[in-house]
């Protein structure tokens, strides 16, 4: 008896070329699933035709696509960005490295200034970072100089500035340096 021989399950099948219909199904599910701003979605759309293919008439409509979206409210760079800037000021990092990803994301500089943290956020961003990595009042030793330098060195490169990266690793104490970070500043 011959049987039929299977497909070999490793085997990947090749997705059909875009279309119109399928596009806007494609940006659909992506905002859906996603937060995202407009540039993002633009660019998954542009990488989705590079693999794909584009079987529609003319030239595909990206563009049109991503401001019909805007319009709908699907997307809004003004809401991601304040949600991604939140998202990573509570994770540690400054305000440097947040402009450098609402950048990377397609964020406008108006928008970036709009949602840019408050001084006492900034503040409260560098006492994370350093409760989470244990650096300066949070350490469980005294460090020495080397372990200082390399300390500042990770603050800096998390986006902090200087004077703030400095003012929680010379907190002389954990109730010090949650002080500094609830002092009003001008």
């Amino acid at each position: 008896m011959f049987t039929k021989p299977r497909p070999n399950s490793r085997e990947k099948r090749q997705p059909k070329p875009l279309n119109p219909v399928r596009l806007n199904d494609l940006a659909l599910h992506y905002v859906a699933r996603f937060a995202t701003s407009a540039a993002k979605l633009a660019d998954y759309l542009r990488r989705k035709l590079r693999e794909r293919g584009w079987d529609g008439e003319g030239d595909p409509e990206i563009p049109a696509l991503v401001e019909r979206f805007v319009a709908a409210g699907y997307i809004d760079d003004e809401a991601y960005a304040r949600a991604k800037s939140g998202s990573l000021l509570r994770r540690g990092y400054g305000q440097r490295r947040v402009n450098q990803a609402l950048g990377a994301a397609g964020i406008a500089e108006e928008v970036r200034e709009e949602v840019r943290a408050a001084p006492d956020a900034q503040r409260a961003a560098a006492l994370a970072m350093a409760k989470k990595r244990r650096f300066g009042p949070y350490s469980a030793e005294t460090p020495d100089r080397n372990l200082r330098q390399k300390q500042l060195a990770a603050m800096l490169r998390a986006g902090h500035p200087m004077d703030l990266a400095r003012a929680v690793l010379e907190a002389t104490s954990i109730d010090a340096a949650e002080d500094w970070a609830m002092e009003e500043v001008e």
